[in-house]
């Protein structure tokens, strides 16, 4: 993913959900509905969360150090991850608290033609939103399916955007339903909507969780970039095959590639140095993130 691809989604979404705040707390102190409130909330968190991935692109810029010598890339994994807590903390366990609260205590709405006229100008700006976030993930997708980009991107922005964007839309749909049904039915539906809109948060936190703390901790690079990796590596003239390979990811575009060559006997120091250069040259050319390469030559063992 490219800083700006991801950055115009995070804005598309920052925008939308800004907005949809302010609307839908003009909409819960008008209603009184308890799924408008948790929804007007969920905005504040994603909000909060566009502007935490936001600084966390800032602050992976900085040059590398004394101190961080392989650079700030992960400030990327690590303020994804705070927004996997936010949107746990400030998102979910309120809606789940709200929901309780309305299903045990159900108060009528008041004016709630004006929560339904809100929360339908709110899914269109979310759709707005989430069609952004598609756009910009497709080039990066490509036929693998949604939940496999999801799983296994190494950059954390569009996943995130993409989950907020859809538990936003299905939470609207859930407070939707749950106005809908509270003034048809029974008051008692408003809190049950709430409780779903928990619920649901609560489920895509602790998947943004799951995944960002595996990158936070380190993972390495993507099965189909390990392959082309051992390919380039191998000259078939002065190196015979890779002993073995470790990989990590630095950063979202940054890889560290160290492995052991066994090289054909009789070269001399200078064949060495000329083959590990091609071999790193190759490998660049071939998975541009491996940006950090180091190879150490070896004699062919039959007990290696």
């Amino acid at each position: 993913m490219s800083a700006g691809g991801g950055k115009k989604a995070i804005i598309a979404a920052l925008g939308a959900n800004a907005g949809i705040a302010v609307a839908k707390f003009v909409g819960a102190a008008i209603t009184g509905s308890a799924s408008m409130l948790a929804e007007a909330v969920h905005s504040v968190a994603d909000t909060s969360n566009q502007g935490l991935l936001l600084l966390g692109q800032k602050r992976a810029e900085q040059e590398a150090d004394a101190l961080h010598p392989f650079g700030y890339g992960r400030n990327r994994y690590f303020y994804s991850f705070i927004v996997a807590l936010v949107l746990f903390t400030l998102g979910s366990i309120y809606a789940i608290y709200e929901g309780i609260h309305k299903i045990q205590h159900p108060e009528d709405l008041t004016s709630p033609l004006v929560a339904v006229v809100i929360l339908v100008i709110a899914i269109g700006l979310e759709t707005f939103s989430f069609a952004t976030a598609v756009k910009e993930s497709r080039p990066l997708k490509g036929n693998s399916s949604w939940w496999r980009f999801i799983r296994s991107s190494r950059s954390p922005e569009l996943p995130v955007v993409l989950l907020e964007d859809t538990g936003a839309l299905i939470g609207l749909i859930f407070a939707l339903v749950g106005v809908g049904l509270s003034i048809l039915i029974d008051p008692v539906w408003d809190g049950i909507g709430t409780l779903a809109i928990g619920a649901l948060l609560g489920v895509i936190a602790i998947i943004l969780i799951i995944e960002m703390q595996s990158l936070l901790i380190g993972e390495g690079a993507t099965p189909d970039e390990d392959r082309l990796i051992r390919e380039n590596l191998v000259d078939g003239e002065h190196i015979d095959r890779v002993i073995h390979l470790k990989t990590q990811y630095l950063g979202p575009e940054e890889i560290l590639v160290a492995a052991k060559l066994a090289f054909v006997p009789d070269l001399d120091i200078a064949a060495i140095a000329t083959a590990i250069d091609a071999a790193e040259t190759r490998v660049r050319a071939a998975v541009p993130a491996a940006r950090v390469i180091y190879l150490e030559p070896d004699l062919y063992r039959t007990d290696k």
